[in-house]
């Protein structure tokens, strides 16, 4: 059987959780963080468009991401990557919440939270900059996946020792399904790697469309 041509597969992420997830799946990718200011690229595109649902904030977010690492790639004369982008927030009540700006801000959220449901959106965008020799497309899409969540009914005194360790401070929607955070969710509706921050069944399909193959992502980086 052929293989497919295998990718130079860049995370335009700091998060911890998505490398993890990769590395867990097999794969090994180069971690380049963006630069890209979220309040600003998030206003701009509201003063085009309006108000964006949640989804299409994760996925402008993943977008702006993904672009920003290729192009300081190609600047740095370091052509021929793949380049994924990953954003996460919290819908709940229809509003968008990302990580919590301090403390009481993951205590109130978390008060509002306990008890009830949330949607978690992972906006996923991959840049395609391969050479066509190696079987780069050019192509730039992406997708977002959602997971609705239920939170257990925390007492204050939980909320208040989870907000102290400074977890909720670090993550998109002041909760985590992989470490200290984990207890507190009841159960979850869909995938659970999308929750962690990067969904692995999707990122697949994406690739998919970019002639990349998963398995051969994987054993590129063996």
């Amino acid at each position: 059987m052929s293989r497919s041509p295998s990718a130079h597969f860049v995370l335009a992420s700091a998060s911890p959780a998505r490398l993890a997830t990769l590395r867990a799946a097999g794969v090994e990718p180069t971690v380049q963080v963006s630069r890209v200011d979220e309040d600003a690229a998030l206003s701009a595109a509201e003063q085009v468009h309006g108000p964006l649902d949640p989804a299409d904030v994760a996925l402008l977010l993943a977008r702006a991401k993904a672009e920003d690492v290729a192009r300081s790639l190609e600047e740095g004369d370091v052509p021929g990557a793949v380049v994924l982008g990953c954003d996460s927030v919290l819908e709940l009540d229809g509003e968008v919440h990302g990580k919590p700006a301090d403390a009481a801000e993951a205590t109130e959220r978390w008060r509002r939270m306990r008890g009830r449901s949330g949607v978690l959106h992972t906006g996923h965008w991959i840049v395609d900059d391969r050479d066509p020799d190696d079987g780069g497309t050019g192509g730039t899409l992406g997708a977002t996946a959602s997971t609705t969540v239920h939170f257990a009914d925390l007492s204050d005194d939980e909320i208040e020792a989870y907000v102290a360790t400074g977890e909720p401070l670090r993550v998109a929607g002041a909760f985590t399904l992989d470490g200290l955070g984990a207890p507190y969710v009841s159960a979850i509706e869909g995938d659970p790697s999308n929750v962690v921050g990067v969904s692995l069944p999707l990122l697949r399909e994406l690739l998919g469309e970019l002639t990349i193959r998963w398995h051969d992502l994987r054993s590129s980086r063996d």
